[in-house]
């Protein structure tokens, strides 16, 4: 999803036979979007737990991953489908205790693969992974059964990972419609936002999102065309990581972009973050674009990340992806401090092409969403096998699909012509040359800086399935289009909704991204678990002062008013 012109998350969806709507395989009751109800939410046990502190207790025998996957498990039904009923999982792995067992088994035996081994991980829903459907959310999907996982589950498998369960998104991961709601399928319902029930969760990402931040497993896959693993990692209080286009393979995954799709990380620290990539990670021949990683990709990302990153490190702070609310802009003034405290220097920085690139990535993703959608379909065993089907099934089921928006951007997507014509071939040049040469390349060169900073995302706004989105300013477009890396950090919250600052680089920069990630992560400390609250409390909100130190001081600020600015209209939604 991206602030400047429409939204996409990166898609998802799988086919089957179109079916009746009623008749949805093994997918959970879509929540209904009533009014929140205050729930109390049980303790837990791994609440908080990252992989270091999961791998020691293992390793000493005081817990199994069959122990650690039954408590995800029952966390999921206590929470997610009881209690605050988050609505985030849309499905769960039906052998995924038989996989914990069979690594326990390994462990006992002295073989252990790595940092990932035993771990619960959920992905979204648009990535293939045996024995699950893989929908997009879409009930025209909602048989779909891949035959092999994607290469990025085939890599966490080989890491020692669990797989727990999918993830609910925004159906089709947003780019279906220009007022579509974040979170919201027809398979799945509406997923909750945990830190204010009836907040949005953002993105496409948003089941995952809600599902790590609220301690359903210990950390998740999301993927992105244009914000949906940054938003809601931000709104969520995660750690996101957006790679670099082509280090993470796309093989598997449902796309809507070649020249941006991604799938990425999202967890509650960046070094949970750092060796889930490293697992991710690798060539694959069934992504052309993983061929550009040879060389550059890292296998041990955890290893290197240095808490003192910051020392003598020169960073761009992007002061004009600011200004759209007030709590955003206090809390990227703590991180510059924060920064400055650790041996930075933090010098404004500026992207001259600021959202020229909007037009032409969007012409961009209409004509690649098409191909690449149909190319998907036609690999596998499902009925639908063209834009047109798809289309037909939505009308043919329109109380269930479009109950509150329609499909506006299937129709012009299905418009476009083939990959060769020369509009689409000049508006991905001019995309990928405003973000990244022209754009996030040229701006760190004028500046003399390592990596540039900007607020990640506003606060989450209130669910509405009458309007769609309410965007007010983000600062990761230019990263998505370029097909760049990024990764946002929580750097506080406004009204007890989490905010955070994302870091941007240059192509292939994730090891420095996640390591000068860290050394911040570690000094702020910011990261603060879900209160399930039904509804934003206003008044008085509690910010960290100015002052950096490493354990936040915190004093009151009258309440933000919220920017007056109107975005466009075609901004009002996210990829």
């Amino acid at each position: 999803m991206r602030l400047a012109l429409l939204a996409l998350a990166l898609l998802a969806a799988t086919g089957c036979q179109p079916r009746d709507p009623a008749q949805k395989a093994a997918a959970p009751t879509p929540a209904k979007p009533d009014a929140p109800v205050a729930s109390t939410v049980p303790a837990f046990a791994f609440d908080e737990a990252d992989i270091t502190g999961l791998q020691q207790r293992m390793a000493k025998g005081d817990l199994t991953s069959h122990a650690l996957t039954q408590a995800y498990l029952d966390r999921i039904a206590a929470i997610d489908k009881a209690g605050p009923t988050l609505n985030s999982v849309i499905e769960l792995n039906p052998k995924a205790l038989a996989e914990a067992d069979a690594l326990d088994a390994e462990r006992k035996a002295g073989n252990v693969r790595g940092p990932m081994h035993g771990i619960p991980v959920l992905l979204k829903d648009n990535i293939d992974a045996v024995p699950m459907v893989n929908s997009g959310g879409s009930l025209a999907l909602a048989d779909n059964k891949p035959a092999r996982d994607a290469f990025l589950v085939q890599r966490l498998r080989a890491a020692g990972a669990v797989i727990l369960g999918k993830t609910n998104l925004s159906e089709w991961a947003n780019f279906r419609s220009t007022r579509a709601t974040s979170g919201w399928s027809g398979r799945g319902g509406q997923t909750k936002n945990p830190y204010a029930l009836d907040r949005n969760p953002c993105g496409s990402s948003a089941g995952t999102g809600t599902a790590i931040a609220a301690n359903l497993a210990t950390v998740g896959v999301g993927t992105e065309t244009d914000g949906s693993i940054i938003c809601p990692s931000s709104v969520a209080g995660l750690v996101g990581l957006k790679p670099t286009v082509g280090l993470v393979s796309r093989d598997g995954i449902i796309p809507i972009s070649s020249s941006q799709d991604t799938a990425g990380p999202m967890t509650r620290t960046v070094s949970d973050a750092a060796a889930m990539l490293s697992a991710m990670v690798g060539r694959d021949d069934g992504d052309a674009a993983t061929a550009n990683s040879v060389g550059k990709a890292v296998f041990d990302y955890e290893k290197r990340l240095d808490a003192n990153a910051l020392q003598g490190l020169r960073v761009g702070i992007l002061r004009n992806e600011m200004g759209f609310h007030p709590d955003v802009d206090a809390a990227m003034e703590r991180v510059v401090a924060t920064l400055k405290s650790a041996g930075a220097q933090v010098v404004d920085a500026d992207i001259k092409t600021k959202g020229e690139w909007d037009k032409p990535e969007f012409e961009v993703l209409l004509f690649e969403f098409k191909a690449g959608l149909e190319n998907y379909l036609q690999k596998h065993d499902v009925a639908p096998k063209t834009l047109v089907q798809l289309m037909e099934f939505n009308k043919q089921h329109a109380n269930e699909e479009m109950p509150y928006f329609g499909q506006e951007i299937f129709e012009k997507a299905n418009a476009k012509g083939p990959l060769g014509d020369p509009a689409y071939l000049e508006a991905r040049a001019e995309a990928r040359r405003l973000a990244g040469p022209a754009g996030i390349d040229a701006a760190m060169k004028d500046a003399s800086v390592d990596v540039l900073i900007a607020p990640a995302m506003s606060p989450a706004w209130p669910t509405d399935l009458v309007l769609g989105d309410h965007f007010v300013g983000a600062g990761y477009g230019a990263a998505a289009v370029a097909g760049y890396p990024s990764l946002t950090v929580p750097m506080g919250e406004s009204h007890g909704l989490p905010i955070g600052v994302v870091f941007i680089g240059p192509a292939w920069s994730e090891a420095k991204l996640l390591s000068v990630g860290y050394a911040y992560e570690q000094r702020s400390k910011l990261r603060r678990a879900p209160t399930f609250a039904p509804t934003v409390t206003l008044g008085k909100t509690a910010l960290p002062s100015s002052k950096a130190s490493a354990m936040p001081v915190w004093t009151t600020a009258e309440p933000a008013t919220g920017s007056t600015a109107t975005m466009p209209a075609a901004a009002s939604t996210k990829k």
